[in-house]
């Protein structure tokens, strides 16, 4: 298997490794799991990053092979590349990051108000049945008192 984060800003890259490795190992191994070898691993890219120069408005993209064995994760260190697109030799790069950046939050905005309709959807819902037995309780007993 493969870890790649895609284009991020180096001041963002342990969150995105960290999503991005929840979501690849998402049912194959524990969530303690992910947490443990993404700290292990966003540890050897900070490293990485120091000795490169990396700054934090740098734009980097990182992909590490990994195997997943009896639930653990392996890294396979090797295999690690970081790519670095330096802000002051590439504008157009960080222009574009900028526009990903901001597409993400809306993305995320939207997310927030989706799930925020389920709720209201869940509760009304509950609401409807609620008042579905209650009228068929009347219905039952309003038959109940026509019969007596």
């Amino acid at each position: 298997m493969r870890l790649s984060t895609g284009f991020v800003r180096a001041s963002g890259y342990a969150h995105k490794v960290r999503r991005v490795l929840f979501a690849v190992t998402r049912g194959k191994v524990e969530p303690k799991e992910v947490v443990r070898a993404a700290g292990e691993l966003n540890q050897r890219i900070f490293e990485k990053l120091r000795e490169l120069g990396v700054e934090k408005s740098d734009v980097v993209r990182i992909t590490v092979p990994f195997s997943i064995k009896e639930g653990t994760i392996e890294w396979d260190y090797d295999g690690l590349e970081i790519e670095v697109y330096r802000k002051s030799e590439e504008e157009n790069l960080a222009r574009a990051m900028e526009e990903v950046e901001e597409r993400e939050r809306e993305l995320e905005e939207r997310i927030k108000e989706l799930e925020e309709l389920v709720l209201n959807l869940r509760e009304t819902s509950e609401q409807m049945l609620e008042k579905l037995e209650e009228l068929k309780q009347e219905h039952t007993s309003l038959r109940l008192r026509a019969e007596e």
